[in-house]
């Protein structure tokens, strides 16, 4: 019997890990198609980033600079954004949560740095055109 309790407790403390599901590239894309998603990160505003059809994106810091780059799906099947400022991929989990929340987890952070969706709209971040100065 004191083997068993040890192993329901491992079973129960994973359990809300089994409800998670990675989504995948091409459910990705449906999803963000034309849209913008607002991301929380430790309960706190973090940025948006906008969609386009063509797999490019905006990436907006809350309150900061915008930047331009694209996204693409590696041969792991993990979700990678390469920005115009910086050509290291920096690639994704995008997962569904237990309810219909929806995170994004860096490959290898721990799931408490997710970035959370906060909101979901079609509207445009306000970036202006780069070398469109006065």
């Amino acid at each position: 019997m004191r083997r068993v309790i040890p192993f329901l407790i491992a079973v129960a403390v994973a359990a809300p890990a089994w409800a998670e599901r990675v989504v995948t590239s091409q459910e990705f894309e449906q999803m963000v198609h034309g849209k913008t998603l607002h991301f929380d990160r430790h309960g706190r505003a973090f940025g948006a980033e906008q969609y386009f059809t063509d797999k490019r994106v905006i990436w907006a810091f809350e309150g900061g600079q915008c930047q331009r780059g694209i996204w693409f799906e590696n041969a792991r099947g993990e979700i990678c954004f390469v920005y115009d400022d910086d050509p290291a991929p920096q690639c994704w989990d995008f997962i569904e949560m237990p309810g219909g929340a929806f995170h994004a987890r860096h490959v290898g952070d721990p799931p408490s740095d997710d970035l959370i969706t906060r909101s979901v709209d079609d509207l445009a971040l306000d970036c202006p055109l780069p070398d469109l100065g006065v």
